[in-house]
């Protein structure tokens, strides 16, 4: 019995940790306005990731077939952000990759820099669902709020 409950246990506090990493859309009249929550500011790119892949295709179909690594490099973190979603952008559609899972880790030395780990497959329209083409993020509306939790606002042009 102790292992069965040490097992829920653990499986309870999965859902509780992706819980505290979410993101939302927000009204808005013609582009994507997404609203990210994370407990710590790796999360939360990370979900910012996740936000614009699935803006893009249906993610529930995507195998994790391919591993790739990425750098992106930012003067500040609202550069780091947009050079971070615009990034994914482009692997998603020019490199025709879909995304699956994200391992990201932030260092500042002079500027910020991601250094990530990306897995997923080769990008199937009808297979992943297409929904829209995002043409690129904008600095319009974007923030970055460090708090008890990290809140992230960016908007994706449609």
């Amino acid at each position: 019995m102790p292992l069965r409950f040490a097992v829920y246990f653990n499986s309870l506090i999965a859902e509780i940790y992706k819980k505290n990493m979410s993101y939302k859309y927000l009204e808005h009249a013609t582009d994507a306005l997404i609203e990210v929550n994370a407990k710590t500011l790796e999360d939360a790119f990370s979900v910012a990731g996740k936000s614009v892949v699935e803006t893009i295709i249906d993610s529930n179909n995507i195998q994790e077939i391919e591993e790739k690594n990425i750098n992106v490099k930012g003067r500040n973190l609202l550069n780091l952000l947009y050079n971070w979603l615009e990034e994914i952008v482009t692997i998603t559609i020019t490199d025709g990759f879909a995304i699956k899972n994200f391992s990201v880790n932030i260092k500042k030395n002079k500027e910020y820099q991601i250094v990530s780990k990306i897995s997923g497959e080769k990008l199937d329209l009808k297979k992943h669902n297409f929904k829209v083409e995002i043409k690129s993020p904008t600095f319009h509306l974007m923030e970055i709020n460090e708090n008890d939790e990290i809140t992230m606002r960016y908007l994706l042009d449609l």
